[in-house]
């Protein structure tokens, strides 16, 4: 389904930025619509936090027509910058003040009366648990906690798009869970989130749409299921315990890459249903069975390795889904 150009929360058609003779995105196009999770990955120094920095009028851009909520920012950054909120990789709270007090001082920074300031405030406080902790000096909280003051600052202003530059870099799994819930259920109550990461599971697992940055370029982009398939390897592995049962199987597949020390047969597979009940089918009707059978389909670890470990060559970046319906 075609994405119309006022459903999109964020659109860049041919953004560059350079410093020097150095291009640090070179002609991007993203497409980010309304009510998503939109996540930029890449290594280190291939342009992600500069995206973000551009997008939220931090810095200007060289070239491009970039729009955010409907507004260019070119000639209308203010009215972006009262659309959006941002929570960069370093955190913006100050370690010398309370929770409480880092709150009321964005309700301030917004120009919010007092009584709505602390209304707001105290609700945020409440939404992220972080009521009991107000009163403190934020230089005692952990790092998940002074995280989740982070995001509840920036929601001070009711933002529609949140851009969240690694958010979860430096915490342990259960504040980086806690982290993926608040994310949710910002993108449920209608916010459209612009994240970018280097975790490869967290995209997965809160990715609308996913496109991968290498050297200033986008290589891909799609759904985390459309990008896995743009990557070979797939396959499905059957263990046997019986070696004649195994040479059996081995001599009527023939397909199969063997491996005679586990016993095992690697038959390259897409990981669909359809695939997959064809080999059960076959061993059936031939009186064959596995002691094992495990299916492996490539993942975003895959996918990142694949399309960042070599240099760029001139080619177009792949879209997954075009790609999909040629395959």
């Amino acid at each position: 389904m075609t994405t119309t150009t006022s459903e999109l929360a964020i659109s860049a058609t041919g953004l560059r930025k350079a410093y020097g003779d150095k291009t640090v995105l070179d002609g991007i196009d993203l497409h980010v619509p309304a009510g998503t999770v939109f996540s930029l990955l890449g290594p280190n120094g291939a342009g992600k936090t500069t995206a973000v920095q551009i997008l939220s009028t931090l810095i200007g851009a060289d070239a491009g027509d970039l729009r955010v909520a409907g507004h260019d920012l070119a000639t209308d950054g203010q009215a972006v910058r009262a659309a959006i909120g941002v929570t960069g990789q370093f955190s913006a709270v100050d370690n010398l003040i309370t929770g409480e007090e880092n709150m009321l001082l964005m309700a301030d920074l917004h120009h919010l009366p007092r009584r709505e300031g602390r209304r707001i405030a105290a609700e945020l406080l409440e939404r992220f648990d972080l009521t009991e902790a107000a009163k403190k000096p934020a230089s005692t909280y952990s790092g998940g906690m002074r995280r989740r003051l982070d995001i509840a600052m920036t929601l001070v202003g009711s933002p529609r798009i949140i851009f969240l530059d690694e958010p979860t870099t430096g915490l342990d799994p259960r504040s980086r869970h806690t982290m993926w819930n608040i994310i949710r259920g910002l993108v449920a109550g209608g916010v459209t989130v612009f994240l970018t990461t280097q975790y490869l599971d967290e995209a997965d697992e809160l990715a609308d749409r996913i496109a991968v940055l290498n050297g200033g370029k986008l290589v891909a982009q799609g759904t985390a299921s459309e990008l896995k398939r743009l990557v070979p390897g797939g396959h499905v592995r059957l263990r046997f315990t019986d070696p004649a049962t195994y040479e059996n199987a081995a001599s009527g597949l023939r397909e199969a890459t063997r491996d005679d020390e586990s016993l095992s047969l690697q038959i390259p597979s897409g990981g669909s249903q359809r695939e997959l009940r064809a080999i059960l089918d076959w061993l059936d009707a031939a009186g064959i069975e596995a002691d094992e059978l495990t299916v492996h389909t490539p993942d975003l670890d895959d996918v990142f390795f694949a399309l960042t470990a070599h240099p760029l060559t001139t080619a177009a970046p792949a879209d997954a889904t075009q790609k999909e319906t040629v395959r």
